[in-house]
């Protein structure tokens, strides 16, 4: 599948599967652009990919909300002493500082972790993008912690980072959405692992959505 294919998916509201790099992660994310994320769209991720939904953001509008990364949350916390903070992630195994921030519902939801709810909170998330007073909005519609990481994207995207995060969010801004994203990892239940290229592929001709690997999308950023 091409990079345009992939654009036309996230335009009308479906999937695309995105791979980052055999070099990296290695892994395959169910990918829908945030503002048209459904309680469908969530459970098929939760049945179909089966790894952790989150919502990636872009940078820009993660400062605009006033969130931080959260292991320098935690690094500036005082209710972690010298100990504990030898716990916290710096790089990950395979040479990236991680991209979570908090995690939310938003608080029209219950629980917060039903495919209703967590659509909800996703696209409450999206709508932030486009209000007149993103930081106040998100402060008084959201509640921590809650059901919905948060990941936000390298400043410069792939240009300073290429995973998940950085490769979905590009992908909403060459489609002229909002640059906000839900990903799931797809997991294997045979294997135990992340599922393969090869299923992945496999899965993607077999339901019609667009595949696209991470070194497609860098070759494509270059020239465009």
């Amino acid at each position: 599948m091409t990079v345009a294919e992939a654009i036309t998916s996230l335009r009308e509201g479906e999937f695309v599967l995105l791979h980052d790099s055999s070099g990296r992660e290695n892994e395959i994310d169910m990918v829908v652009a945030g503002e048209f994320v459904t309680p469908e769209h969530v459970a098929r991720m939760r049945q179909h990919a089966g790894g952790l939904l989150c919502v990636a953001i872009s940078n820009p509008l993660g400062e605009k909300l006033g969130l931080r990364y959260m292991h320098d949350i935690l690094s500036n916390s005082n209710s972690f002493d010298s100990n504990s903070k030898e716990m916290i992630m710096g790089l990950a195994p395979y040479g990236d500082h991680p991209t979570f921030s908090i995690s939310i519902n938003h608080y029209q939801t219950y629980t917060g972790v039903t495919d209703r709810d967590r659509a909800l909170t996703i696209r409450e998330m999206t709508n932030l993008y486009n209000a007149d007073d993103p930081r106040r909005k998100f402060v008084s519609s959201f509640k921590t912690p809650g059901h919905v990481p948060v990941l936000i994207a390298a400043k410069d995207l792939l240009l300073r980072r290429r995973g998940h995060t950085e490769m979905s969010v590009y992908l909403t801004e060459l489609a002229d959405l909002r640059p906000v994203t839900a990903i799931c990892e797809m997991m294997d239940a045979q294997t135990y692992s992340a599922l393969s290229v090869e299923k992945a592929l496999k899965y993607a001709k077999q339901n019609a959505i667009s595949f696209v690997d991470g070194k497609e999308l860098i070759e494509y950023a270059k020239v465009h």
